[in-house]
């Protein structure tokens, strides 16, 4: 009720949250106890770190995660999707996420709108996914770049 209450986090001044995820969605939702209806972990104290370095005076929030993962049948699969997977747990909610990172470099989505969203994960998506994630953000309306 203490240590893990976002307002007495975001107290602390320079605060910095590291948190990893499964997936992320191109809203900037971020699912971290599942994969699709499969439950994985809790969400332990990630939101409340998350909310809480997001709001402390120069405080950052990072949440981590690999561009890809691979199935059991070796098939290459993106981590940014256009939408959640049917049956995945939102751990931490779209204006909540402030930095996400990749190996392709990080995305601030701090105050950022829909499609200043989509188009900033896309851009730290996995090379080989993004034709498929532009195309998704258009049908989703939220894609504004000129091709």
């Amino acid at each position: 009720d203490y240590t893990n209450h976002p307002f007495n986090a975001s107290k602390i001044d320079k605060l910095i949250s590291i948190n990893s995820a499964v997936e992320i969605d191109l809203a900037g939702q971020i699912c971290s106890e599942s994969a699709g209806p499969n439950i994985i972990s809790g969400s332990g104290g990630q939101l409340d770190f998350v909310e809480g370095a997001y709001n402390s005076m120069g405080g950052k929030s990072f949440v981590c995660l690999p561009s890809t993962y691979q199935d059991k049948d070796g098939n290459l699969h993106s981590r940014i999707k256009g939408i959640m997977t049917s049956g995945s747990i939102i751990t931490d909610t779209r204006p909540t996420v402030h930095y996400v990172v990749t190996e392709y470099g990080k995305a601030n989505l701090k105050g950022m709108s829909s499609w200043q969203r989509a188009e900033a994960l896309i851009e730290i998506a996995h090379p080989d996914f993004r034709d498929e994630l532009i195309r998704e953000a258009k049908e989703l309306r939220i894609w504004r770049k000129k091709d």
